[in-house]
């Protein structure tokens, strides 16, 4: 798979997803969009629509992580995992105290050697790169919002994502 923006074979592509908050419908439409994802990434807030979604597709590689709104969760509060030869770290951002500053996921996301470090919990879709770590928050599934992670043989590309624009 050849991506467009930096003309780079794709080695890995990652669907990220957060905060559905009981909007199953849209993070399964997100799902079955992108059958070409080699993993999905949840991160937090709607534990039962990620069960919903395993259930409909056995199949997809997911991994998730508790959010604040994940009560009783049997989740873990971040993931660490290499994907494509990247180090990704993955949490909600709650821990993190991400509304504030995301100082505390930089610390994490360094103390880790990761180059991604994935978020959610503000809703809000970002990416930032800093000290050769890339920081994803895809926002809010509830609204449409998620993204997409190539890691290619040229870098890592993240591409903010809606749902409403396909």
């Amino acid at each position: 798979m050849i991506n467009n923006i930096t003309k780079g074979v794709v080695c890995m592509r990652l669907l990220v997803l957060s905060d559905s908050h009981g909007r199953k419908n849209l993070l399964l439409e997100a799902v079955e969009l992108h059958p070409e994802a080699d993993a999905v990434i949840f991160l937090g807030d709607g534990e039962r629509d990620i069960d919903f979604v395993k259930e409909l597709h056995p199949e997809i590689k997911l991994y998730a992580v508790c959010g604040n709104c994940d009560f009783n969760s049997d989740l873990p509060p971040f993931i660490l995992e290499k994907f494509g030869g990247a180090i990704v770290y993955a949490a909600h951002g709650h821990n993190e105290s991400v509304k504030y500053s995301l100082s505390g996921m930089m610390i994490k996301a360094r103390s880790c050697n990761a180059s991604i470090a994935l978020y959610g919990h503000t809703h809000v879709p970002d990416t930032k790169y800093e000290d050769e770590i890339w920081y994803v928050n895809p926002g809010s599934v509830s609204v449409g919002k998620y993204a997409i992670v190539d890691i290619t043989d040229k870098g890592i590309m993240p591409i903010l994502c809606d749902l409403y624009r396909y």
